[in-house]
């Protein structure tokens, strides 16, 4: 394992990379100090997905993690702060609230332009390049590339979506970020499936990475997936669920080994 102080990677043999934007927790504490104290929980963290993506390691993956929270730094938001969906809410590359509308700031301490800068550089940055150099080391090695996107998020957000959000929801940039085949290969093996909702392309499309790094013409693939988070633990409690993550690792391992399968 490579580990430095923005993240940790563990470096894999195959053609995939498993890249988990949104699993670190921690806050440096010149941050913490401007924060409120319930922000300080970190609740909008996509909560255990380096222990639900664990066995991808078997099949040879790459794994890179964070140390850092989302809402330091959003990793997966574009370094201009530009919108992934414009007209729809979505939170900030540096977030001043949460997922429930609520603020993150203790009042008129939110990050300025010049601080958003600073935790670009200073925290956004290190991982985008571990990203890009890992990608290119594969690229060397094989034809193609699969870059899997993991996400998680609770199931019900009004202030983001309306209702129940399907339990999986695979983005491709509406196609762009991997070849047909891949997309195909994925949708295949969610419908030889009956145990769980899924959807392509729907609320969530792939941020960042998935649009940035996804370009099939130059062998990079990229998928988002973006979980609800009953599909694998208990949201009230923030709790791993053992059972629950169990019966949803063997299709999440399909998911990947179908992707691979598909590259060109």
């Amino acid at each position: 394992m490579i580990a430095v102080a923005d993240y940790s990677l563990l470096p894999g043999d195959a053609p995939l990379l498993v890249s988990l934007p949104h699993d670190g927790i921690e806050i440096p504490p010149a941050v913490a100090a401007d924060l409120q104290p319930a922000a300080l929980r970190v609740p909008d963290t996509d909560w255990h997905v380096a222990r639900l993506y664990a066995f991808a390691r078997e099949l040879g993956a790459s794994v890179l993690m964070p140390r850092w929270s989302r809402y330091v730094v959003d990793l997966n938001r574009p370094p201009d702060g530009a919108l992934l969906y414009p007209g729809r809410a979505e939170t900030a590359l540096c977030p001043t609230h949460s997922f429930d509308g609520e603020p993150l700031y203790r009042p008129g301490r939110e990050p300025d332009a010049v601080a958003v800068a600073a935790r670009r550089a200073r925290y956004w940055q290190p991982y985008h390049d571990a990203l890009a150099a890992e990608l290119q080391r594969l690229r060397a090695r094989h034809a193609a590339v699969l870059l899997w996107e993991g996400h998680s998020i609770r199931s019900r957000l009004p202030l983001l979506f309306d209702g129940e959000l399907p339990a999986l929801n695979l983005g491709t940039a509406d196609g762009r970020s991997c070849a047909p085949a891949v997309q195909a290969a994925l949708a295949q093996a969610l419908g030889h499936q009956q145990d769980y909702g899924w959807v392509i392309n729907g609320r969530f499309k792939g941020g960042y990475i998935t649009r940035h790094h996804g370009q099939p013409a130059r062998g990079v693939h990229a998928v988002q997936l973006e979980l609800a988070q009953r599909a694998y633990m208990d949201e009230q409690a923030g709790a791993w669920d053992g059972a629950r993550a169990l019966s949803l690792q063997p299709l999440l391992r399909a998911l990947l080994q179908a992707g691979l399968a598909a590259l060109p």
